[in-house]
């Protein structure tokens, strides 16, 4: 046999591509969903709403949320200082039942048709 036939044939070598660093800013809010308004049996109380926070199940689990910022985002039909995007600040006051639910006060009622929407539950200000 000649040393053509016995070179073993070797697999090109993968380039490896650089990685890239992901300049990801930190999370600030956590997703919430606006379940509607604090209710009895025959009234609803509009100025304070009930948001169901994601991967919050009991009430001991609400207490870190309590005195956190809540941000309702919406799109409105006319520009203003540039952009339609507007902003309904709130604060979550306290718990609602036990199932994770919380109570949250905003600067302007929410609106009817913002039930079920999303809202940002935000991480600050930090109670540590």
């Amino acid at each position: 046999m000649s040393q053509e036939q016995k070179k073993e044939v070797k697999p090109k070598k993968k380039q490896n591509k650089k990685k890239k660093k992901q300049n990801k800013s930190p999370r600030l809010h956590i997703d919430g969903i606006f379940m509607g308004y604090r209710r009895g049996l025959t009234t609803q109380k509009t100025g304070t709403s009930l948001i169901k926070i994601v991967g919050v199940s009991t009430r001991k689990e609400t207490e870190w949320y309590l005195g956190k910022k809540v941000a309702f985002v919406y799109n409105a039909s006319r520009h203003h200082n540039g952009s339609n995007v507007r902003t309904i600040w709130g604060k979550i006051t306290s718990s609602h039942g036990n199932s994770g639910i919380v109570r949250a006060k905003f600067k302007r009622n929410l609106p009817a048709i913002a039930m079920g929407k999303k809202v940002r539950v935000m991480m600050y200000p930090s109670n540590i």
